[in-house]
């Protein structure tokens, strides 16, 4: 096993680490499961990185990356809804459009096609991460900065919940429009587009 699938692997075993130190009585518990929480979403980033570099992309490692992706963020989610931290609604929506993704891409599998991931994907991801790691850390009792994480709590969840949206929007017009098929490199995102209600006038 090369080194970016180890990394992946690693990725997995953490999701137990993880919820152990979350949902038990641990000293110091929330802030150790946020580190956890920040080193797995790391190896993320650098496995990939590693296997395109090193040229090891591997089946095995397409297998496993997005997979450990959906247990540790759906590990987190459900563990939040069971401490009382998060709205299940919320919960429901990120683990839904994950699934949502997860099944187009199956989709495109089959027909030949890979759907990389985009950027407003990527922002959702990003997104994602730094409000799991604020709400974590918003419970925990004497943290220095749980006040600053309660405050950032509710914003960073609008943030989340419309970049989740919009990318799974995303993804759904650009494979109704065949841009995968172009391949991932020619893909291009949504973007917003205005008009303004008046014409221009013409120069005199």
């Amino acid at each position: 096993m090369n080194l970016p699938n180890t990394l992946t692997l690693g990725r997995i075993i953490l999701v137990p680490v993880f919820l152990l130190a979350f949902l038990t009585r641990l000293p110091y518990g929330h802030l150790i499961s946020a580190a956890i929480f920040i080193i797995a979403a790391v190896t993320d980033g650098v496995d990939g990185y590693l296997a395109r570099r090193n040229k090891e992309v591997t089946n095995l490692g397409k297998f496993l990356d997005p997979l450990a992706d959906k247990l540790l963020v759906s590990a987190a989610l459900i563990a939040l809804v069971e401490l009382g931290q998060l709205s299940t609604w919320f919960a429901m929506l990120l683990i839904g459009r994950e699934m949502a993704v997860t099944g187009l891409r199956a989709i495109a599998a089959a027909e030949g096609t890979v759907i990389a991931a985009g950027p407003w994907g990527k922002a959702k991801t990003v997104a994602q991460i730094i409000f799991i790691v604020t709400n974590i850390l918003a419970g925990a009792e004497g943290f220095y900065l749980q006040g600053a994480a309660l405050l950032l709590e509710v914003p960073l969840l609008w943030i989340t919940v419309a970049l989740t949206v919009w990318s799974g929007v995303d993804y759904g017009m650009a494979y109704a429009r065949g841009e995968f098929a172009k391949g991932p490199e020619r893909r291009r995102p949504l973007k917003f587009r205005f008009r303004l209600p008046f014409r221009k006038r013409p120069p005199r």
